[in-house]
């Protein structure tokens, strides 16, 4: 499993999660700037993500939902701050309430650093999550964003590897 460590720290509001791929770092970069390709691996394999819009420029947004076993949608946004390509990028990540993707604020947002650097022969992924609270990051804490997480990053090494 590419998931090799996961850390949160409430004092410093933030959730880490490290991966190993045996891709280069350019590859994983396509993952993330391929809406089709991301749709395979944003959210856990029985929540399909599918993008809506997908601009992964600075001052771009992504809307996308996931969608439950049952059917139900799941809305949620990315705001883009900077791109370093090949090398990550950061954006904000919210939920929305609904297909016209209204922010939700009711829910956290948290501002994200997503690296990718070479490392043995493949790629070091660094996902670092920064929450406006401590209460915020129990909140997605005790939602289940470590697992989800964890199962999504997960699915990258079988996309990789076609």
């Amino acid at each position: 499993m590419p998931v090799t460590d996961v850390t949160h720290d409430l004092d410093a509001r933030t959730l880490t999660i490290v991966a190993d791929f045996a891709a280069p770092p350019k590859r994983i970069w396509e993952v993330y700037a391929d809406p089709r390709q991301l749709e395979r691996v944003w959210g856990p394999p029985t929540y399909p993500a599918t993008f809506v819009d997908h601009d992964l420029a600075p001052g771009g947004r992504m809307n996308y939902y996931m969608t439950s076993p049952e059917g139900e949608r799941y809305y949620g946004y990315w705001e883009v701050d900077s791109v370093d390509e090949p090398s990550g990028f950061t954006f904000d990540d919210g939920f929305a309430l609904d297909e016209q993707f209204t922010k939700n604020t009711d829910l956290p947002v948290s501002t994200n650093v997503y690296t990718f650097v070479e490392h043995d022969g493949g790629t070091r992924a660094t996902y670092v999550g920064t929450y406006a609270s401590a209460e915020a990051l129990q909140a997605v804490l005790d939602m289940g964003v470590v697992e989800g997480s964890s199962a999504a990053i997960n699915q990258i090494d079988d996309l990789v590897a076609e």
